[in-house]
């Protein structure tokens, strides 16, 4: 049998994930993954030990495009550009 937490609002998700790695996905297709130090109501957040990944447009001709890779020791991410947060996986 699975042991589950009850998540009544979805910031309780981000509270539980304070201090793991996480994975934020951002506007312009830009990745970052690292330890949540801090965050607020407009889901600013603060990040440590943080890779961040981002994929170039295509250009026409070119088939693909090496995505652009960098390790940052802390970074504040703006709320307003934050699409996607995937929370560390649940521990048994």
């Amino acid at each position: 049998m699975s042991s589950s937490i009850q998540i009544d609002e979805p910031f309780e998700l981000v509270k539980l994930s304070l201090d793991e790695r996480i994975q934020v996905k951002c506007r312009g297709d830009r990745y970052l993954r690292g330890r949540l130090v801090a965050y607020d109501s407009h889901l600013n957040m603060v990040l440590s030990e943080v890779e961040e990944v981002i994929e170039p447009p295509v250009k026409e001709g070119v088939k693909h495009r090496r995505p652009i890779r960098r390790d940052l020791d802390t970074i504040f991410v703006r709320g307003d550009g934050i699409i996607l947060v995937n929370p560390p996986p649940a521990r048994r």
